[in-house]
């Protein structure tokens, strides 16, 4: 029967270290049209190795969209346009939330210099690891989410680890409707 790997005890210290504090604010996210905004999932995406469930949010709304716009497109010329997604805003009231400010911070924890955000989807699998184990650690240690930087925007992403938060921790402010991809591009929000 095959186990966890064993935990990096040094990035546990490290991770162990890092500043906790509460995040209550707005956070936005993208989904499928008919798909609960909500919906937690392990996916084994760059902030969970699929041993739990997290929410992955952005603190401003170009954020969630372009996170989004990043994994439709996959180095495609256009993006899939059958498939219509909506923008939500929600709001978020997490206690205990690891703030990993820079990419610098990020590096300090072990990550490959220069390799968040600069590999193509394909190889997207070779930056995960390391930002998995430290999503992992932080899980470990209690903690209800992380704020991290974005590989694809200058905005913050929210990591919210659903079993750490009790139920209401995140809600919905407001459904801002189907998004139109062409537009967006052409004019980001700018919030």
């Amino acid at each position: 029967m095959a186990g966890r790997r064993a935990r990096d005890s040094r990035l546990l210290d490290a991770v162990e270290a890092l500043p906790v504090a509460p995040y209550h604010g707005a956070a936005w996210r993208v989904v499928r049209d008919g798909q609960d905004p909500l919906q937690c999932s392990a996916v084994g995406g760059r902030w969970d190795d699929a041993t739990f469930e997290v929410l992955y949010t952005s603190t401003k709304a170009d954020g969630a969209l372009a996170e989004m716009y990043f994994h439709l497109a996959r180095g495609q010329p256009l993006i899939p346009s059958l498939v219509k997604y909506r923008l939500y805003e929600l709001v978020a009231v997490i206690d205990a939330c690891v703030k990993v400010a820079t990419v610098g911070e990020l590096e300090a924890l072990g990550l490959a210099p220069g390799a968040f955000g600069k590999l193509s989807y394909s190889d997207r699998v070779q930056e995960y690891p390391r930002t998995q184990e430290i999503a992992e650690a932080t899980h470990f240690h209690d903690r209800q989410g992380l704020l991290v930087p974005s590989a694809r925007s200058d905005h913050p992403n929210l990591v919210v680890f659903c079993g750490r938060v009790g139920p209401g921790a995140v809600g919905v402010v407001r459904d801002h409707g189907l998004i139109v991809w062409d537009d967006w591009r052409k004019a980001p929000l700018g919030h």
